[in-house]
């Protein structure tokens, strides 16, 4: 599905990601981890062509995307799910969803019903602003926006961040159908372990710009998360 290879990045001068490899297994849910400030959302915006490359490859479904503008990389489809979620504020719900359809290969007019099957909450809410939601029901309409897409791959930057505790096991639910069911292929980077561990497949961790640990979940030893994950 997606296949990074020693990637470098760098922001002017300074070396931000180390010859970086990144293997994502397809119909699953891949957690990339690591303290704050280690190259996690840079990894991502490179992936998303929202941040130049230096060297390395990124390979989408066979085809070496890194000189491929942002805007094609969604219509290619890769959904994306930025930290802080970037809704419109002064836009509806439903105008919300809409921006979505511009990137669908089949040129599709309507919201999926699908979208509002995941997120109830969206369809009771599709006239109100998205400045008036709350955080939680915000980061539903982000991931429900990147769904409409119809992406293979679904790219999520801490999505549980700032969310009450029921929308957070909620989230983590959906994020689980959308794998087992669905068969989309899911790229997380999150910081709650307890969530990790329920609806991760794999995991990845970043330290200082580089990759040091891979494997199942099963393998995120407590030796692993004291050396690079605790604060």
């Amino acid at each position: 599905m997606l296949s990074i290879s020693q990637l470098n990045q760098y922001y002017s001068e300074s070396h931000t990601l180390w010859d970086v490899d990144l293997e994502l297994e397809e119909g699953k849910c891949n957690c990339l981890m690591g303290r704050n400030g280690v190259g996690k959302t840079t990894l991502l915006n490179c992936i998303m062509g929202l941040q130049p490359v230096r060297s390395g490859r990124i390979v989408f479904k066979g085809e070496d995307i890194v000189a491929v503008n942002a805007e094609k990389r969604a219509s290619m489809g890769i959904g994306y799910v930025p930290q802080g979620r970037q809704i419109f504020p002064l836009l509806t719900v439903h105008e919300n969803l809409q921006i979505g359809l511009g990137a669908r290969k089949d040129k599709l007019k309507t919201i999926p019903e699908f979208i509002y099957e995941l997120f109830p909450v969206l369809k009771d809410m599709l006239n109100r602003r998205g400045g008036d939601l709350s955080g939680g029901q915000q980061q539903q309409l982000a991931i429900g926006r990147a769904l409409v897409v119809d992406p293979s791959l679904l790219i999520l930057d801490e999505p549980t961040e700032g969310i009450q505790p029921n929308i957070v096991h909620e989230i983590g639910d959906i994020i689980r159908q959308l794998t087992t069911d669905i068969g989309l292929t899911v790229l997380l980077v999150e910081q709650k372990l307890p969530i990790v561990r329920r609806i991760a497949d794999n995991f990845s961790i970043l330290d200082r710009g580089r990759k040091v640990a891979a494997g199942p979940i099963d393998q995120l030893s407590d030796e692993l998360i004291k050396k690079y994950l605790t604060v």
